[in-house]
């Protein structure tokens, strides 16, 4: 009968979520393998045995060097440096900017972010992806500012003194890339990216020469 059917179909479903239930709850974490490639879904798990404490601990978020041509330094511990935080969907960074330090305009594709300052004053602000509506604000000792999963956005150091912040994620390894450094820190020909950008040849090879990029 068309019901005994549906009977046999609901049990099976109902083992198969009993195991995954069950299978999240034995697997507490997965510690990152670094001896290992990276792919889509993360690093893959170290083998329980050999996981420690300090897989669980880091204590890289240092001072950065703020001497470079963005008068900023980003210190990540993601799940590259932070093996710990691998398949947890979160992790942290360190941002130090000194005075007019910048973070250009960049993007995490893999996360959304909230930024907390410690010190300073920060200029902080996204942009909206359909209508490019700005959203910016001038953030203090304290201050909290989200940054939606994907959107362009920035951080600057309005302040006279030095900016210090923390990013936290919602991923292991948010990505990122600059839009400075994608335009012009690679070797797409001039001529094209005159054409997808408006900008002048001139002014193209100039943030070329600056950047790295070459063509």
């Amino acid at each position: 009968m068309a019901w005994k059917g549906q009977y046999q179909i609901t049990k099976q479903l109902s083992k198969n979520i009993f195991a995954i239930v069950v299978y999240a709850s034995v697997v507490d974490f997965c510690v990152a393998d670094l001896s290992l490639p990276n792919g889509p879904a993360g690093y893959s798990c170290k083998k329980p045995s050999t996981v420690t404490e300090n897989d669980f601990a880091y204590s890289g978020l240092v001072p950065g060097n703020t001497s470079n041509i963005i008068k900023a330094a980003v210190t990540p511990a993601f799940d590259a440096q932070f093996p710990g935080v691998n398949g947890l969907g979160i992790s942290i960074a360190r941002l130090d900017l000194a005075v007019d330090g910048v973070v250009p305009m960049h993007t995490h594709p893999g996360a959304s972010e909230i930024l907390v300052v410690i010190e300073g004053t920060i200029c902080a602000g996204f942009i909206s992806s359909f209508d490019n509506v700005i959203y910016l604000k001038t953030l203090n000792k304290g201050d909290v500012m989200v940054f939606p999963q994907g959107l362009l956005h920035f951080q600057i150091n309005s302040g006279t003194t030095i900016a210090l912040a923390y990013a936290s994620f919602g991923s292991a390894n948010p990505g990122l890339q600059i839009t400075d450094f994608a335009f012009f820190k690679n070797n797409l020909p001039t001529e094209l990216l005159a054409k997808t950008s408006f900008l002048d040849i001139a002014q193209i090879k100039k943030l070329k020469a600056v950047l790295g990029g070459t063509n």
